[in-house]
């Protein structure tokens, strides 16, 4: 039991690793936060596809604390504490650690599905992390939207303009990795 829970562990930390490498490793970057990148989403939401919510929201909540380290907060365009603290919340803690609830959408579609659940879990914690980035972008974010443009609708292209882009990267690498991972675990189900 105690085996099987530091191999849970040690996987897990190596997901977010990897996250935090190729997040570092971006295609493009937005000036005021949010960037393309090689599917550095990938790793946390495959952690949790694999062990659970329960791993799956550590991790991801591991996540997202490496975030603030390796990137730093980007300083809202306001000068209050609580405004900063909603950055933090919104931007990172929110953001980041909703995607270890992956396997909370993928589970009514069976443990058997290769993909169908993969998919669905993968993109259903991208949205709810756009959301994230989306209320923040209206709620904070929202003095540098171009005069006489809506604030949601800046929000919504800004963060939209490279989430799009980050779930359809995400989605196919995690579904690509979460089959490959399972032909080993049947064949290896020690390391399972």
């Amino acid at each position: 039991m105690k085996s099987s829970r530091t191999r849970i562990l040690s996987e897990c930390a190596l997901m977010v690793a990897l996250s935090a490498v190729l997040q570092v490793i971006p295609f493009f970057s937005l000036p005021n936060g949010g960037s393309i990148t090689l599917a550095s989403m990938a790793p946390i939401v495959l952690a949790a596809l694999r062990r659970g919510p329960k791993w799956g929201l550590l991790t991801a909540f591991a996540c997202s604390l490496l975030q603030m380290l390796l990137g730093g907060v980007s300083s809202p365009p306001t000068e209050t504490f609580g405004w900063f603290v909603l950055v933090v919340l919104l931007d990172y803690v929110f953001a980041f650690t909703c995607l270890g609830l992956a396997p909370l959408f993928a589970r009514p579609f069976g443990k058997g599905s290769k993909v169908t659940g993969p998919l669905v879990g993968t993109v259903a914690v991208c949205l709810i992390r756009f959301l994230c980035h989306f209320f923040s972008g209206i709620l904070i974010w929202r003095v540098y939207a171009p005069e006489g443009q809506p604030v949601w609708l800046y929000s919504l292209t800004y963060n939209g303009s490279y989430m799009l882009v980050e779930t359809i990267l995400t989605s196919v690498v995690t579904v690509l990795l979460y089959g490959a991972f399972s032909r080993i675990d049947k064949k290896h189900p020690a390391a399972a």
